[in-house]
């Protein structure tokens, strides 16, 4: 006997329906804000992973050599292949580019609660515009696509923070180069560590510096409990100089992007955090995670401007921004709140059928309402009323279309909806347009 494969997920026909209502709620949300699909392929070269990420990161990969002697991987996430197909077509695309896609992504790693070796990823991205707008835009259908669920602020929240204020309130530290990385990296796990994990992992990052690891760490969990703008103009108060022009800069964009989200109505949702800074090196700006405020306060979403990628790819200069939202996570919290959406169901109607003898009369207006849209089903094998009518019930149909002896002879198809038990007769020659007009 065989069994899946760990961390592989199988989809029986209830699995998948939960999945597609999911995927279609995403979906409908990326295209009310103007974004196009695509699909980039699952196996790419290993290199544009590493040189995203570095090569620390095959050990994460399912990579292997291929029977053309090539160096290849399954893709552990969109945004690389997202920036290699934009950028091949640079010089003639036009901008802004506003992309999404849903599909698949493998990581070899240990799994654990929401995270697994195979799992749906939506992702959605604006490259070529540099504006405080386009990082509204980005953050408002991140929340659109958990609202589009019933999900409200009780539920979850955004939480906000940038990149390039930590650049700076580390300059004022003495911490520059690439130490800024290795700084970030650490901050990124404060909340997962213990506190004396914490100084070890800081010392650890700024050996060589020359700078005190103990007091850059202090100063760093002040930074972190920052939860408001008012808070970072009394941190940068005393900067001077082009030092503080370029704070002055940057805590208007801030202003300017907190104003636009509560101009699209969901400022409710967002919360300032300078905790959040996105371990990954190629962020660049404004960076963000939408966490579920019930249960046991998961991540569902990050993302965040990585104006430098596409560049580093080897492709023309893009600026970029965008996000990534599993299907594990938000499908746990949808199913403890209660809210998954309804399961679409691709029968409509169950057709039942009086007798045998009526079967291929009744095949023509049934592939008829087939090939007009109508799932239709039917018994395979002679069964009474009561027997067709459970069969119906365990599909899910919608409604009954009953073609007894009776009905035959009067030329009509009797309807029944099988929620509130309505019948209505209809004239075999109007089933189609019966079906197409009913809601």
């Amino acid at each position: 006997m065989f069994k899946n494969l760990p961390g592989f997920r199988e989809f029986y026909p209830e699995d998948c329906a939960k999945k597609n209502a999911i995927f279609k709620a995403w979906k409908t949300a990326a295209r009310s804000f103007g974004f196009q699909e695509f699909e980039p392929p699952v196996l790419e070269p290993l290199e544009l992973f590493t040189e995203k990420s570095g090569e620390e990161i095959r050990s994460q990969l399912f990579e292997f050599v291929d029977k053309g002697g090539r160096e290849v991987a399954l893709r552990p996430e969109m945004t690389p292949s997202l920036a290699r197909m934009v950028g091949a077509r640079a010089g003639g695309i036009r901008r802004p580019v506003k992309w999404f896609a849903i599909g698949e992504n493998y990581r070899y790693e240990r799994q654990q609660k929401g995270r697994l070796r195979a799992f749906y990823q939506y992702n959605a991205d604006i490259l070529g515009d540099e504006s405080i707008s386009a990082d509204a835009e980005i953050i408002a259908l991140l929340i659109e696509s958990l609202r589009a669920f019933g999900l409200t602020k009780d539920e979850f929240k955004l939480r906000l923070g940038d990149r390039n204020l930590w650049v700076l309130f580390l300059e004022a530290l003495g911490v520059c180069g690439e130490f800024v990385a290795k700084v970030l990296s650490v901050v990124d796990k404060i909340e997962k560590v213990r506190p004396e994990a914490f100084s070890e992992m800081m010392a650890e990052a700024l050996a060589g510096s020359g700078l005190n690891a103990e007091k850059v760490a202090a100063e760093c969990k002040k930074f972190v409990l920052i939860n408001s703008v008012e808070g970072l103009e009394a941190q940068f108060a005393a900067a001077g100089g082009e030092f503080k022009e370029k704070v002055g800069a940057r805590l208007s964009d801030w202003k300017e992007l907190l104003s636009l989200l509560s101009a699209m109505g969901v400022g409710e949702f967002v919360k300032v955090d300078m905790g959040i800074v996105r371990g990954l090196a190629y962020y660049t700006g404004f960076v963000f995670e939408a966490f579920q405020t019930v249960g046991t306060g998961r991540a569902l979403a990050g993302g965040g401007r990585y104006d430098a990628l596409v560049k580093k790819l080897g492709y023309p200069d893009m600026c970029a921004v965008g996000f990534g939202m599993g299907d594990v996570t938000v499908g746990d919290l949808l199913e403890l709140v209660g809210k998954l959406p309804k399961l679409e169901t691709s029968v409509d109607v169950f057709a039942v059928i009086g007798s045998e003898a009526l079967r291929e009369k009744v095949l023509p207006v049934i592939f008829e309402l087939r090939r007009n849209g109508v799932g239709v089903d039917y018994s395979f094998k002679a069964a009474g009323f009561g027997k067709q009518f459970k069969m119906a019930d365990a599909v899910g149909a919608k409604c009954a279309a009953i073609f007894g002896e009776d009905e035959f002879a009067k030329g009509v198809v009797k309807i029944k909806d099988l929620k509130s038990g309505e019948e209505t007769e209809v004239a075999m020659g109007d089933a189609v347009s019966f079906f197409a007009n009913r809601e």
